[in-house]
């Protein structure tokens, strides 16, 4: 195993990232183009998949997206030029962990790639036990990364949705500050990442819609409450 595949065309950023992560200890695959990063994906596994959006055969959208039909809950995060608020949004209901836009802070690159490290790292070490919380008539497993309904289906979830879910039902029925997600989960307060949250709230209530007693309600200016009616 790697532990990062970097999908990036732009010869200079892509040695100078490559050789940066191997010097902090990390296990690197580079490729420039879509369709070598998709052959290398097949032959390996890996940790984190970062992908430009922008590439020389194809674009970043579809390679997460066939690299997510491969293995599910595979942790991706995207690192492009490309901005606005609909290529975010579109790159997080890919189910990516985070859409990071060019130019970009090393150490806050560094950051994310820790704590998407770690979080894979400490999955695949921990014993397998059952951990699932009932919400509901949902039950949800963070572990596994999945939801059963009522009447048995499942459903994925990616791993931050995990994570904010998790961190919502620890504190059911109360508020959760907005500012205290964010800090917790991206490190800042900045808009761009207030706007990733909200996407991911928004992801959140379409998963639990299958119970109509369990509701995130948002409260202006402050946060969210996850309701679950105790009756």
């Amino acid at each position: 195993m790697i532990d990062i595949l970097l999908i990036e065309d732009e010869p200079d950023l892509g040695a100078l990232l490559s050789l940066y992560l191997q010097n902090k200890g990390f296990r690197v695959s580079w490729k420039l183009t879509a369709e070598s990063a998709l052959q290398e994906f097949a032959a390996i596994s890996c940790r984190l998949v970062i992908i430009d959006v922008q590439l020389p055969d194809g674009d970043g959208f579809s390679v997460a997206r066939r690299v997510k039909e491969r293995v599910p809950l595979q942790p991706i995060f995207f690192l492009t030029a490309l901005g606005g608020k609909e290529n975010r949004k579109k790159g997080l209901e890919l189910g990516a962990f985070d859409y990071i836009e060019k130019p970009f802070e090393m150490d806050e690159l560094m950051l994310k790639i820790m704590n998407v490290i770690h979080f894979s790292a400490t999955k695949d070490a921990a014993p397998s036990v059952k951990t699932s919380i009932h919400l509901g008539e949902i039950v949800v497993d963070p572990d596994r990364l999945f939801l059963t309904y009522p009447n048995g289906e499942k459903k994925n979830m990616t791993l931050r949705e995990a994570e904010i879910l998790t961190y919502l039902l620890e504190h059911k029925n109360e508020l959760v500050l907005k500012k205290d997600l964010l800090l917790r989960f991206w490190g800042n307060t900045d808009y761009f990442n207030g706007k990733s949250l909200e996407v991911f709230i928004s992801r959140i209530r379409k998963l639990l819609k299958a119970d109509p007693t369990v509701v995130i309600e948002s409260i202006y200016g402050a946060g969210y409450i996850l309701n679950v009616n105790k009756n």
